[in-house]
């Protein structure tokens, strides 16, 4: 009788205490070719672990706009060239102010950087490094952007 009751409920409750899935934009940053190409990672203003730029839609700006100012933003990238499609997907469980996790949907454009500056909105909050794609992979946490580097 309680396992019935339990599953009921479960199943009453469950759509009420789903959260959607909400959808962020991310610049994969690189340059270089071959052997040579190095992507681009930044730290996290909250944990500091290594990260790709990314953030949430802009008003007026499409997807891989929303990317090439993420890059600005969090990595002075002044100048390049974002991909028109997604290269790919990732996706996280960010924690908002209020303490509840959040998934999220990371649409990933490649960015080929043409020109990067040391002064930027959030250079006083991130560190940039430049690595190896398999190198990147192995700094990052989330199993599907280690995915997406291994492929560059």
């Amino acid at each position: 009788m309680i396992d019935r009751l339990v599953s009921f409920w479960g199943d009453y409750l469950s759509p009420f205490l789903h959260r959607p899935e909400k959808l962020q934009m991310a610049a994969l940053c690189h340059r270089g070719s071959g052997a040579k190409r190095r992507v681009l990672l930044v730290t996290s203003r909250g944990s500091g672990r290594w990260i790709i730029p990314k953030g949430w839609p802009i008003r007026g700006l499409n997807s891989s706009e929303v990317a090439m100012q993420e890059a600005w933003e969090e990595a002075g990238v002044r100048k390049g060239r974002a991909s028109a499609e997604p290269i790919g997907t990732f996706s996280y469980d960010k924690e908002l102010d209020s303490g509840l996790p959040v998934p999220v949907k990371t649409l990933v454009y490649a960015v080929e950087v043409e020109d990067m500056v040391d002064t930027f909105p959030e250079a006083d909050e991130r560190t940039r490094k430049w690595a190896k794609p398999e190198d990147a992979a192995e700094m990052i946490q989330e199993d599907e952007l280690k995915d997406i580097l291994r492929q560059m």
